[in-house]
């Protein structure tokens, strides 16, 4: 029987050695994993396995790294400084797709600090590819084809539609993301339960993604949101067309967020600058602080083909296949149980 977190003890005090996801969960688990490597093997895309202790942690001040410090049988053997387990297989396969290997893709688990709840657990897996010369429209559709194998067979007819990240706002609370004022923006997040201060235009906007727009995302079938405020590219080109947008998606089905898109920054020193600003942040913020990874830069630097990557949460595409409502449900071993 699956419990939930915090609750993983019976009367014995010995019953958080089970796993929370019966042998049933974990054939599909296998059976989808399978699937996702076939459809990459059919379309040439080479399968690639890179660190995941990693040198350097991520700056992006909403994700959270974990520190790793190796201690050997002699305590003078002790690392002196921290390694980080990786939020993400981006760096390193981007560092590859510089050398020249090609189209890649990856399966496998990551680890972000503090995240936890009926759809976060500190450790998940990732589906992550990069196609070289795709527009992001092409793999918009790339992964629709991929969440479509995933699922369930009956949702084989569900319906694909794009929408911008305007439009996203505007139909549901009414308002342009882009031009709204940060004081109508903080109105809207204290109507939506957010008791807190802040003026930060884009910590206001994620907090409105995640709690009311997002949400309604995706309940007719997949909903790909693309046109990201600019401030929000991360590691993403801006888009020419419009400077204060970024050339980037999410995918939602069931309201529920499974895949982050974009159309991959080649610039070396923009990425360094938007690094340099993220420290800054944290600072600000009294997080951490975090060395910018080198390795990447000079990857990109070096020369990045022009492509477009993507991650994919495929615990939550998963729970979607197998119509669980908490990602316990198909994990062997949640957080609290490993």
């Amino acid at each position: 029987m699956t419990q939930e977190p915090g609750n993983t003890a019976g009367e014995d005090g010995q019953a958080d050695w089970r796993p929370t996801a019966p042998r049933r969960m974990l054939q599909l688990r296998a059976e989808l994993l399978a699937r996702a490597r076939n459809f990459f093997a059919a379309r040439g895309v080479l399968e690639v396995d890179t660190p995941i202790v990693v040198n350097a942690p991520v700056t992006d001040v909403h994700i959270h790294s974990a520190r790793v410090m190796f201690e050997g049988a002699d305590p003078g053997q002790a690392s002196r400084r921290p390694f980080f387990l990786h939020t993400s297989p981006e760096y390193a396969m981007k560092r590859l797709l510089a050398a020249g290997v090609g189209d890649i893709y990856q399966i496998c688990h990551v680890v972000r600090a503090l995240e936890r709840g009926r759809l976060h657990n500190a450790e998940f897996t990732l589906i992550e590819w990069y196609r070289s010369g795709f527009s992001l429209d092409a793999l918009m559709s790339e992964v629709d084809a991929l969440v479509r194998e995933l699922l369930d067979r009956s949702r084989a007819a569900i319906a694909t539609e794009r929408v911008s990240y305007r439009e996203s706002f505007l139909h549901a609370l009414g308002l342009d993301p882009f031009t709204a004022p940060v004081a109508q923006l903080a109105e809207h997040a204290r109507r939506a339960g957010f008791g807190g201060e802040t003026t930060d235009r884009d910590e206001l906007l994620e907090l409105l993604m995640g709690t009311v727009v997002g949400p309604r995302l995706g309940q007719r079938g997949l909903t790909f949101v693309h046109g990201y405020p600019a401030s929000q590219a991360a590691l993403a080109q801006v888009d020419p067309d419009d400077p204060r947008a970024a050339q980037r998606f999410e995918l939602y089905c069931d309201g529920i967020e499974l895949a982050n898109g974009f159309h991959e920054l080649a610039s070396a020193h923009e990425q360094r600058d938007r690094f340099e600003r993220d420290v800054a942040e944290r600072r600000r913020l009294g997080l951490p602080d975090t060395a910018i990874d080198q390795r990447l830069l000079a990857a990109l630097a070096a020369g990045l083909p022009d492509c477009c990557g993507v991650a994919l949460g495929f615990d939550r595409t998963l729970m979607l296949a197998a119509g669980a409502e908490r990602i316990d449900a198909v994990l062997p071993f949640p957080i609290e149980r490993a």
